[in-house]
């Protein structure tokens, strides 16, 4: 993980050295909206489902430089992973098709370098506050839902992850992104029996948004 940290780093900052410029040199606020697709990964979660979800949320661009800007953002992140059939390898052992879903505000800190003009990448930091738990037998009905509550619940609050990404921006403020978003904290409590289970957050999103 370190190694592959320092090589994004390094990349970003060759490639802009030579070809990135801002588009522009004032504070700009903005948002967005897209789909998610989420699972956990590690060890013990071989055959788990992306679950489809949503994400919509807010944004700043603060420029640093004529080529780098700095991108806080917060919004809300739909994710978890679905389980459509039995494996005696999984820690969720059901015959059913199982929904688990944990919904999240996450607050990514992003440094974010132009490549050409609209065309920018972005890495850095996420901190995810985590705000619903559900088990859904059923997901494409209203029935089945079965709330989890915090109190008892086995998943941390807190999360953080590496976000890294691309997106345009279109001269009218109108842009699109991609990104992938790889858990970097387990999500269960130690002092529960999940404690040593390996679950990470792993989350695709596509989207577009709106720089006012």
């Amino acid at each position: 993980m370190k190694k592959l940290i320092a090589i994004t780093g390094v990349l970003v900052f060759t490639i802009t050295s030579i070809y990135a410029q801002s588009d522009s040199k004032a504070v700009q606020f903005g948002a967005k909206a897209g789909v998610n697709f989420s699972k956990l990964i590690g060890d013990d979660f071989n055959d788990v489902d992306s679950r489809t979800s949503f994400n919509a949320g807010l944004l700043a661009e603060i420029p640093i430089s004529e080529r780098i800007s700095f991108q806080p953002e917060v919004f809300y992140s739909g994710q978890g992973f679905d389980i459509l059939e039995i494996d005696q390898d999984n820690v969720f052992d059901t015959d059913e098709n199982l929904e688990y879903q944990l919904d999240y505000i996450q607050v990514p800190l992003l440094i974010k370098a132009y490549l050409i003009e609209g065309l920018s990448v972005e890495v850095g930091p996420q901190f995810g506050f985590k705000i619903h738990e559900e088990f859904d037998w059923e997901p494409n009905a209203d029935s089945g839902d079965f709330e989890v509550d915090s109190n008892d619940s086995y998943v941390k609050d807190f999360e953080t992850s590496l976000a890294f990404g691309t997106s345009y921006k279109f001269d009218a403020g109108l842009f699109l992104s991609a990104r992938y978003t790889l858990g970097l904290t387990k999500i269960f409590e130690d002092d529960t029996i999940l404690g040593d289970v390996d679950g990470k957050n792993s989350v695709w999103q596509f989207g577009v948004g709106y720089m006012f």
